[in-house]
């Protein structure tokens, strides 16, 4: 039977789509965007436009007989708009980020931290000194980026003590997959909660609370035994001059700067998320909807829009400092300053040359750039599940079926990451098909939902996954010893972190959150 047929014979008697269309509609699209990365071996980003496509002709009215919500000759205005609609501020995010992570790397700050908090923690507790360094420094650095650049600490703490290389190597990992999942300005979180409309304030706050325990029973608690059962000796051909390196403290940059620099837009972003909190406390929705016209009282986008003007109309009525704080705590002003704090003082205040740090803040723009247009065609994917019926479909389904909304993120998410590999794949797919469930769930809630994406995309590193083979190459594991070792950990991280994340959910309303 041909796949248009099939379509249609779901279809209910009546001038809409079925629910069970619909849904049908999203499973296939699921396994589209499967075969398409794993079978042809398609860019993640093409293959999300031409699941989005899928998705959308599926839906059309020239399809279904008019039943559908979209029209063929509309269809690829619609994919613009979603791509347009998620760039303007992902784009900023990320291109920002990657020049702050760039200019962190090339001065040296990630060994500063990690060499200054193994002064502070002393060798003893090492361990502990690594989930931190790891967790901090994936913050602004990619974490592929950070384990090069730690890698040789890691190889002389082990030739120093005689331990397993595992035994600072995998807590450094643990706290770098963290921080990377689960909070901002890192691509895949940035995106989703964008998506999922929840300020980055309230995203980095839940995702620092789940994540640094998560961090330490990942990092701590489970690699202490494998370390004590795997030796990994030290690499014997490091060069003399990659040792010295790490000895030498003189020409990095101070861990209070550094502190400074990766604190500053974090604590930005939180202030300004409670200044708007305060300034919208007052506002009340339920009259809000009231004074819609009765067809866009049921129109989510309509209510959404209505609420938003009414939250810029509180905020052009606030006194300068308000506004003072807001504009500072913007996402985008808040990383424009830290960018340009580490370009004067990490660049120009150390003698870089100026022509060395316009190369190096370019090379920075080139990884970038492939996610950028990823988290665009999730936009695109995220608005066709919007206009195609399929969100509002699948968050009745849920309504009716009684599953969480928390225990449905993670589970779309880990299926997307075990089959495709990809945490940022599996978090920009799991929050398309989320986005549609956010109405209704207050700011904290939704913040837990992204934390929840972020726990589902880091479950389960194998061997389609990337990480999982800079992992073994630089922890100097075979694949059996990192099947092991990083796969449970990375599995570890994720049921605690959404574990965590479900407990919060139901501690939220009693202490008035």
């Amino acid at each position: 039977m041909p796949l248009s047929t099939f379509l249609v014979a779901l279809q209910d008697s009546s001038q809409s789509l079925s629910l069970t269309y619909l849904l049908t509609l999203l499973v296939l699209s699921v396994f589209v965007l499967l075969f398409l990365i794993l079978k042809l071996r398609m860019q993640a980003f093409l293959a999300l436009i031409l699941a989005s496509l899928f998705v959308a002709i599926g839906s059309s009215k020239e399809l279904t007989n008019g039943a559908g919500t979209l029209e063929l000759a509309t269809i690829g205005g619609q994919i613009q708009s979603g791509m347009g609609s998620s760039l303007g501020f992902i784009a900023t995010i990320i291109g920002l980020g990657a020049i702050f992570g760039s200019l962190l790397e090339h001065s040296g700050g990630a060994q500063s931290l990690a060499k200054s908090l193994l002064r502070i923690f002393g060798e003893k507790r090492a361990s502990w000194a690594m989930v931190v360094t790891g967790f901090i420094i994936s913050i602004p650095v990619f974490l592929d980026v950070a384990l090069v650049i730690i890698a040789p600490i890691l190889y002389a703490l082990s030739r120093k003590t005689g331990k397993s290389v595992l035994a600072f190597g995998l807590p450094l990992l643990a706290g770098l997959m963290v921080t990377h999942a689960f909070v901002p300005p890192t691509p895949g979180p940035v995106w989703v909660a964008y998506e999922m409309g929840v300020g980055l304030g309230w995203v980095i706050l839940f995702g620092c609370i789940v994540g640094f325990p998560t961090a330490i029973i990942g990092g701590i608690l489970v690699p202490k035994r494998m370390a004590e059962k795997l030796y990994i000796a030290p690499p014997e051909e490091i060069a003399d001059a990659e040792v010295a390196a790490t000895e030498n403290d003189a020409s990095l940059p101070s861990l209070t700067s550094i502190l400074v620099l990766i604190g500053l837009p974090i604590l930005l972003i939180l202030v300004g998320t409670i200044v708007k909190e305060n300034v919208a406390k007052d506002i009340e929705r339920a009259a809000i909807v009231e004074s819609l016209e009765p067809e866009q009282q049921t129109n989510a986008k309509a209510r959404k829009s209505a609420y938003e003007s009414a939250v810029k109309t509180k905020i052009s009525e606030s006194n300068t400092i308000t506004k003072t704080l807001l504009f500072l705590g913007h996402p985008i002003i808040a990383l424009l300053l830290a960018t340009l704090g580490a370009l004067i003082y990490l660049g120009y205040g150390r003698g870089y040359d100026k022509s060395v740090l316009m190369d190096v803040t370019t090379k920075s723009l080139g990884p970038a750039g492939i996610i950028i247009l990823i988290t665009g065609a999730g936009g695109v994917f995220k608005g066709i599940m919007g206009a195609s019926g399929v969100s509002e479909a699948l968050s009745i389904a849920c309504e009716n079926w009684g599953i969480h909304v928390l225990v449905l993120a993670y589970l779309f998410a880990v299926f997307v990451r075990v089959a495709q590999g990809s945490a940022t794949v599996a978090m920009v797919t799991a929050g398309g098909l989320m986005s549609g469930m956010a109405e209704g769930l207050s700011q904290p809630q939704l913040a837990l939902v992204v934390v929840a994406i972020a726990a589902g995309a880091s479950a389960v590193s194998h061997v389609n996954d990337s990480g999982f083979w800079m992992v073994s190459r630089y922890m100097l594991m075979t694949e059996k010893q990192t099947f092991q070792t990083w796969t449970v950990i990375s599995t570890v991280v994720s049921v605690v972190g959404f574990l965590l994340a479900l407990g919060l959910w139901y501690l939220i309303p009693l202490i008035g959150l």
